[in-house]
């Protein structure tokens, strides 16, 4: 098998092959850092690369008989930045942590290492991971594969931009706003937010502390659904360390029947308008689940104008405090988020608890409008990528809404723009119900995915 064609494999089948003995893991992994060397440089996606120490672990782990093998055995993957690698740079986006090397792997990182995977090298992320655009002032600007004029989305900007351009089977990064999907959507590929509780954040620059850590998930992205939902098993479950996760058991999609589940679509977050383009790759999902039999019905977000004022309220309702002591705890004397947050204003207690009040009363008027229904289907953004720094943060309502309700989210490419640029939508189904999001989610790209236009190389 050629390094195209084992590139070209989803990360369920290659790690199949390399548990049973079909494919080296060796060839594998030159596969893949191949690959890393033709596009990064263009890409500036993966800011720290092992290339020698895989290639050596991918060698031992071809020595291993089959039967000893685990789920991951000999699959490469690349990890976002903002999650710790022992004995790997780990810098979080943020310059304090310029050479900073972990002593212990984040809870997901060890999960999937001790089934087996091995680390390539990690992506890019901008500072703390607080921006929708990837750049920093370690390691610069990630560019998006399909036009590098264009960001790749934020926050997990590089593990979109390397999974699309081939250079990684899957990844795993995080989403505190958006910042799975966004990026999956601007790169044309797969991600998952998973639901909040579902995945420990230990080790995660952006953890499991305080009063906005239920906005902030950890869950993959890949080229494939189908490989979602593989490496997601891997990386749910409590570690006993992340309070807020809960052990709840995750179902199979394959087992989920979509004919007869009813599902809510919408295509505007007032007062955000999205593109022609974005509505129509809605309709076009929608009208490949209708094919599947389910039954598509309109619906609107309550209260959309508020979703953003009140995103922003719970992360920085504190006038950006928290994200100073962050920025202070790692040394991070020069950052763009000191500027960012300067000018921010500091809610009293009494205007953030009538906040957190407003937003549970929001959230179960969000229950309600979900009662009948089996998933909501709509934009991840309200355009395709756009020119670097012109992201307009307004926009990111069309993810922040569902870090807000904390329902599971499935980004998958449904269109392409006039400038042949991807598209997706979002799936979205009641809290541990990624087994429906994903199996929605699978049809749309086996209906939709097949002769997309891929990136520009």
């Amino acid at each position: 098998m050629t390094s195209e064609e084992i590139r070209g494999l989803p990360a369920r089948a290659l790690a199949d092959s390399l548990r049973r003995g079909d494919l080296s893991s060796e060839a594998v992994v030159r596969a893949f850092l191949d690959r890393i060397e033709a596009v990064n440089p263009r890409l500036n996606a993966v800011v720290q690369l092992r290339a020698e120490a895989a290639l050596e672990e991918a060698r031992t782990a071809d020595r291993v008989p089959p039967a000893r093998r685990g789920v991951l055995h000999g699959l490469p993957l690349t990890i976002k930045d903002s999650l710790d690698t022992a004995g790997l740079v780990t810098t979080g986006g943020t310059k304090g942590r310029a050479t900073f090397v972990p002593a212990e792997d984040a809870t997901v990182v060890r999960r999937v290492r001790a089934a087996g995977a091995i680390v390539l090298g990690k992506t890019n992320t901008p500072d703390l991971t607080l921006s929708y655009e990837t750049s920093n002032l370690v390691y610069g600007r990630t560019n998006n594969p399909f036009d590098v004029s264009r960001t790749s989305g934020g926050s997990s900007g590089g593990a979109a931009a390397i999974v699309a351009a081939g250079g990684s089977p899957v990844e795993i990064g995080s989403d505190t706003g958006g910042s799975i999907r966004l990026p999956a959507h601007c790169c044309g590929i797969a991600g998952l937010k998973p639901t909040a509780g579902r995945v420990p954040r230990t080790g995660h620059i952006i953890n499991y502390e305080g009063a906005s850590q239920f906005l902030t998930h950890i869950g993959p992205l890949a080229r494939h659904v189908d490989d979602l939902g593989f490496l997601l098993a891997i990386l749910a479950g409590p570690d006993g360390v992340d309070p807020h996760v809960a052990p709840v058991p995750l179902g199979d999609p394959s087992t989920v029947r979509l004919a007869g589940l009813r599902v809510g679509y919408y295509s505007r977050l007032p007062p955000v308008e999205v593109t022609p383009e974005t509505a129509g790759a809605v309709e076009a999902a929608v009208d490949a689940l209708r094919r599947a039999g389910c039954e598509p019905v309109p619906i609107a977000i309550p209260d959309a104008e508020r979703i953003y004022e009140t995103y922003v309220a719970m992360l920085f309702g504190d006038g950006g405090a928290a994200v100073l002591r962050a920025l202070d705890r790692w040394g991070s004397a020069e950052s763009t988020l000191r500027a960012r947050v300067a000018g921010m204003k500091t809610l009293s207690s009494a205007e953030l608890t009538a906040r957190y009040e407003w937003l549970d009363g929001w959230r179960s008027r969000m229950l309600a409008l979900f009662a009948g229904l089996d998933a909501i289907v709509g934009p991840v953004s309200p355009a395709p990528a756009v020119p670097h720094d012109t992201f307009d943060r307004a926009n990111a309502a069309y993810t922040q809404v569902f870090n807000l309700t904390g329902w599971p989210s499935t980004a998958v490419r449904a269109g392409t723009s006039p400038e042949g640029l991807p598209i997706d939508v979002q799936v979205v189904a009641p809290s541990w119900r990624e087994d429906v999001s994903l199996a929605l989610a699978g049809q749309i790209e086996k209906a939709l995915g097949p002769g997309l236009p891929g990136p520009t190389f």
